[in-house]
């Protein structure tokens, strides 16, 4: 059982395991043991049923942040056709933390963006484990601009604990840069759609967070720091981030009743993590029925509901 595995998942592999073998000795031994396997299966489908349909916010936020959870790489290659990466921000450098470009969604161009975190330790480190630093916004900003010229729609995708905070990106203007996206994103005039995908961590965000519908899978999580930062903050303790976690309303259902989030993504029983295809077949149609919705609005029109849907907010 690898670290891959989280606790509360330990008692449903266990038992996948159990029937594995049954199967394995049933192959090799002759023996039919079809009918303790049938027993052993349904309950595992209760047990999976019972842990992922009672999942606390806390699971959730170890779920978003799963190493073998889905990617903005991922996603790109199950839900669009032909991909072309554009790099670098024309001032400084290029951000491996921010993966942006140009694709084909069902035959119409758009330009996707998003946070990318690595799939082990040297590409999390490579990529800065998805904290973009100011280029990083700056490219996704003149990538956005590019859309806007062009007229294609905008698709972002969210997955990052933060903006990186190092002395560096301070010196070369991190919250200039987030501040700038905001105010450019609400006033882009061409229909923009928001996925948070899995973590969803601060200003570094909503930095990509602006649009005229909010899209988030069932297992992400969307806040202003993350539990542990919360939780040392308020009660001088990150160990008491499960606590922190229970209170701060980051999960998909509590965004949705709190008027932040448009619509949730269902990922399948047992989360993306289990089934990449599954969560983007499903992404792929809110992005599909999402820009058919917003097709019927003016470019004025889109910009005043985009304006109004921000203000109400809070």
């Amino acid at each position: 059982m690898g670290k891959s595995v989280l606790d509360f998942e330990k008692p449903l592999i266990e038992l996948q395991t159990k029937i594995d073998e049954l199967r394995t000795f049933t192959k090799e031994k002759g023996i039919d043991l079809s009918d303790e396997i049938a027993t052993l299966e349904k309950k595992a489908d209760n047990l999976k049923a019972e842990i992922y349909g009672n999942l606390t916010p806390w699971q959730r936020v170890l779920i978003a942040r799963h190493v073998n959870r889905p990617t903005v790489k991922d996603y790109i290659d199950l839900i669009f056709d032909d991909f072309i990466e554009l790099r670098g921000d024309r001032v400084y450098r290029d951000d491996p933390a921010i993966l942006g470009g140009i694709a084909y969604l069902n035959g119409m161009p758009v330009t996707v963006i998003g946070h990318i975190k690595g799939k082990d330790t040297k590409e999390n480190l490579a990529r800065n484990f998805g904290m973009a630093h100011p280029e990083g916004y700056r490219k996704a900003l003149r990538l956005m601009k590019q859309a806007e010229k062009f007229n294609r729609p905008v698709i972002t995708f969210i997955d990052t604990p933060g903006a990186y905070c190092g002395i560096g990106a301070e010196e070369r203007g991190q919250g200039e840069a987030i501040a700038k996206n905001l105010m450019e994103m609400i006033g882009l005039k061409v229909p923009l759609i928001v996925s948070v995908i899995g973590e969803g961590g601060s200003g570094g965000a909503l930095a990509l967070g602006v649009g005229d519908k909010i899209l988030m899978l069932e297992n992400s999580v969307y806040s202003i720091i993350s539990p542990e930062g919360f939780a040392t903050i308020l009660w001088k303790k990150a160990s008491r981030a499960q606590e922190a976690a229970e209170v701060m309303k980051l999960t998909a259902k509590d965004l949705k009743e709190l008027g932040i989030i448009d619509e949730i993504v269902e990922e399948s029983l047992g989360g993306a993590h289990h089934n990449h295809e599954e969560a983007a077949k499903n992404l792929k149609a809110s992005f599909v029925d999402s820009l058919k919705a917003l097709e019927k609005y003016s470019t004025d029109d889109l910009l005043k509901k985009r304006y109004d849907k921000f203000r109400a907010m809070g």
